[in-house]
């Protein structure tokens, strides 16, 4: 199982088609053998968060949290720029990145949305996605503590990418 594109659906607006495949995410989690116990468990969890309310309900809550609260934005950026003029020289250079790889972005949103940054991370090697993510880690924590005060099962799944993208597990892998 690829974590990160994983990671990457979970965190997209809630639709029927993930309602309809939460069986297939829980066989494939029970089936995985690169991920962690912790990893394991925050995954189950949030999978049972979203086969216990209705459709309209993870939208209503995906909203509100995503789309109504700044200090939640999945745009990365976000929180390092806000609106400043600066923020768009940052997305160029993500958007650049992604080519300089030949990935072409089919998507409306901008390149530092999570999903996305998480699509990319997710053809990268495992290494080298802990690499580009580092360079997020502070976001990312910052991220993950603001939607802990919320109470939010999305908390657990940006907890797993801020464990993942750190340069200390490359040392403890043995790789430097």
């Amino acid at each position: 199982m690829q974590i990160y594109k994983l990671l990457s659906v979970l965190l997209e607006y809630p639709s029927q088609e993930l309602i309809d495949n939460l069986p297939e995410i829980k066989q494939r989690l029970e089936q995985s053998d690169d991920l962690e116990d912790d990893e394991l468990e925050k995954l189950h969890g949030f999978n049972d968060y979203l086969a216990s309310k209705s459709l309209t309900e993870l939208q209503e809550d995906y909203v509100q949290t995503f789309d109504m609260t700044a200090e939640h934005s999945l745009h990365l950026s976000h929180h390092l720029f806000g609106d400043d003029k600066n923020r768009g020289p940052a997305l160029i250079d993500l958007g650049e990145l992604y080519k300089d790889y030949g990935v072409e972005v089919v998507t409306n949103e901008l390149p530092d949305y999570l999903p996305l940054t998480l699509e990319f991370a997710a053809q990268l090697e495992d290494n080298e996605a802990m690499v580009f993510l580092s360079d997020a880690k502070k976001i990312l924590t910052i991220l993950t503590e603001n939607l802990e005060k919320a109470s939010s099962p999305y908390a657990a799944l940006l907890s797993i990418v801020g464990s993942r993208a750190t340069l200390t597990r490359l040392t403890a892998q043995g790789v430097s």
